[in-house]
């Protein structure tokens, strides 16, 4: 009976679950994304653990897994591999994971919710970075970040360089969004607006400096053009792209000229968007910068219990001989 390890994450906006093998292979898994009212921006975190217990047993309940015997369970129990991160939703999946192993008489291992999506970016690209050093950008709704990765026996050490000083690229993206009239999470209804002109109407400013740049500029002008309707919806999407990969762009170059990897991993949600993967790609593999771009397959870019199951089964590994 082959052993599986089961990675459990209950972050702001989905509940997931996933099942691997040995060979790191997925079994099973499921996901759901938690229910948000239309027109409003986001969860109160009550709501969302409340969500969480509802939700993961019925995607347990969805699941097959037969001929197989859980070896291990992990959860994503905190935003940050840093001492003081929590945030309430992760103690949903943390006292199902553990309730789970207690009763299976398996261990229970424990990582963050930065980690997986770290772990899934690499796991689910062709080529990982060679490097055991490289930086990541973490781009989400709760995080625009960059990162210095290093990777350990036990996950990966971290330090932040830098990153957004007010609002998270996924912010932006959704609050122009709901201003627009689009669903939430407007990731992926955005992208499918923008991708209706062809020519940059509107330009919006990515301003920062060094490792920082700020969005919070930019989301007054988005939503000024918004509100005049000086400009198309799908213009004003394309120009909230745009943004964002400028901004990105400018903060990789200037880490890339102070020594930093040029090996750069890019995960979260806003990694799956294609036209800030283009640019990105475009303007930073370019010879004259010479970095090598990873990003996350697009699905599992966005939230999800792949990479803690990664992590989880290298954390077993660690401690069994197969």
């Amino acid at each position: 009976m082959s052993k599986l390890i089961l990675g459990v994450d209950t972050s702001n906006y989905r509940t997931s679950l996933c099942l691997i093998n040995e060979e790191g292979a997925v079994v099973a898994e499921e996901r759901m994304l938690l229910t948000v009212k239309p027109g409003e921006r986001g969860l109160q975190q009550s709501e969302a653990l409340f969500q969480h217990i509802q939700r993961l047993p019925t995607l347990a309940e969805k699941m097959s897994w037969s001929g197989h015997e859980i070896a291990a369970v992990i959860a994503s129990t905190r935003p940050r591999p840093v001492e003081g991160s929590y945030m309430p939703v992760f103690t949903a999946g943390e006292s199902w994971g553990r309730g789970i192993a207690t009763f299976l008489g398996v261990p229970f291992y424990s990582t963050s919710h930065q980690e997986m999506h770290i772990a899934a970016g690499e796991f689910s690209v062709t080529t990982r970075p060679a490097g055991n050093d490289f930086l990541a950008f973490h781009l989400s709704g709760g995080t625009s970040e960059l990162l210095q990765c290093r990777r350990t026996a036990q996950g990966y050490d971290i330090e932040i360089l830098g990153g957004s000083l007010d609002l998270h690229a996924g912010q932006l993206v959704d609050r122009i969004g709901v201003a627009m009239g689009l669903p939430f999470p407007s990731g992926p209804y955005l992208e499918k607006l923008a991708n209706q002109v062809h020519e940059d109407e509107l330009r919006v400013p990515a301003t920062g400096k060094g490792y920082h740049f700020h969005l919070s500029g930019a989301e007054t002008q988005l939503l000024r053009a918004i509100d005049k309707a000086s400009y198309s919806k799908p213009a004003i999407a394309r120009a909230t792209e745009l943004c964002i990969a400028k901004s990105l762009e400018k903060t990789i170059r200037y880490a890339v000229e102070q020594g930093h990897p040029k090996e750069v991993l890019i995960v979260g949600g806003v990694a799956a968007n294609a036209r800030i993967k283009a640019r990105l790609k475009e303007r930073l593999e370019h010879p004259a910068v010479g970095c090598t771009l990873f990003f996350a397959e697009p699905y599992y870019s966005g939230d999800n219990a792949f990479g803690v199951a990664r992590i989880g089964l290298q954390l077993w590994l660690n401690t069994n001989v197969i």
